[in-house]
């Protein structure tokens, strides 16, 4: 039985070349130091600031995003927050076209755009582009699957090495869930994957990203981590959860699936104790961590910037690579 479109992400890189416009990207992991060093930037450089992460769009979840408060944004403009409602579902189709306005308008100002954020995915439409992929084919997902465990996902990724060779150099041969959809899209439609990708508009084509994403230590990410979530929990995230139920949004709602609401959630249902609660959010953001870590890394044309304790050195050294690609003083 079908299902409604799956939107789908272009996995070439877009170098930008030709681009006469700029916006800056400051990404990195969670407790990496995006806010601090994007203030810092935006003071430096006459910006404004577009939101890059998934659950700071919804009005009321506060706490638990780590929103800057209106007063800690030191006159700053800040885009993309508190957009939708808590029982709205915000995509990141959404995200490309309302960020795509959000650029070119504080570009149109005179003003550095700069993106702030660790949504991968939103990044990536935003810079890449989507395309509303062929809608999931149950039947045929069974039987490709079914191929996999009669014959092997070698037998996969040759067959996907005939009709689709990019994508199959790309997809690797134990990915057998990545080499089924590649299939699908190819028996679906007559055209492989990568000819669909290379028919995807970015939304931002005269624009180049200056991409600088944030590496630190482990050990730093995982103190800073604790604190913030001891912080979360003296601030009162319970009681927001609390209030934003009370209020009429269900369990259920897209904006209760990320980190910290989904454990405070879980706990509210008895599911475990408040300690226990903590430890687990900690645990849950460290994993997390290390997945926007391997996203990023295969985003390409990145300034990485590692932590080096002086929040005065990480500011310099991106302002240095702001300015050589934007002359900006």
């Amino acid at each position: 039985m079908s299902q409604e479109p799956k939107v789908e992400v272009p996995e070439s890189p877009e170098s930008g070349a030709g681009s006469s416009q700029h916006f800056v990207a400051l990404l990195g992991p969670t407790a990496s130091g995006k806010s601090a060093l994007s203030l810092a930037v935006a003071e430096a450089l006459d910006g404004e600031i577009v939101n890059c992460d998934s659950t700071a769009v919804y009005r009321g979840l506060d706490i638990g995003t780590d929103k800057l408060a209106p007063e800690a944004r030191r006159g700053i403009a800040h885009h993309l927050i508190d957009i939708v409602e808590p029982t709205d579902t915000y995509t990141a189709a959404r995200f490309a076209v309302d960020a795509a306005r959000v650029v070119r308008d504080i570009t149109a100002r005179g003003r550095l755009a700069i993106l702030v954020g660790g949504t991968g995915l939103y990044y990536r439409a935003l810079t890449r582009g989507l395309f509303a992929g062929p809608a999931r084919d149950e039947d045929l997902r069974a039987r490709l699957h079914r191929v996999a465990d009669r014959r092997g996902p070698a037998f996969l990724h040759q067959w996907l090495t005939r009709v689709d060779p990019p994508s199959a150099e790309r997809i690797q041969p134990r990915d057998t869930k990545r080499m089924v959809r590649a299939l699908e899209v190819y028996l679906l439609t007559g055209r492989p994957l990568t000819a669909h990708f290379a028919d995807t508009e970015r939304p931002l084509p005269e624009f180049a990203p200056i991409g600088i994403a944030l590496s630190p230590d482990r050990a730093v990410i995982a103190e800073r981590v604790r604190r913030r979530v001891d912080e979360q929990f003296a601030r009162g995230i319970v009681d927001e959860v609390r209030g934003l139920m009370a209020a009429g949004v269900p369990a259920s709602a897209h904006a209760f699936s990320g980190l910290v609401y989904r454990q405070i959630l879980e706990m509210l249902a008895g599911e475990r104790s408040e300690a226990d609660t903590r430890a687990l959010i900690v645990r849950e953001n460290l994993h997390y961590a290390k997945r926007q870590l391997i996203w990023f890394r295969k985003e390409p044309n990145l300034r990485w910037i590692p932590d080096t304790g002086e929040r005065d050195d990480t500011r310099e050294v991106a302002l240095a690579h702001i300015r050589a690609h934007t002359g900006r003083s």
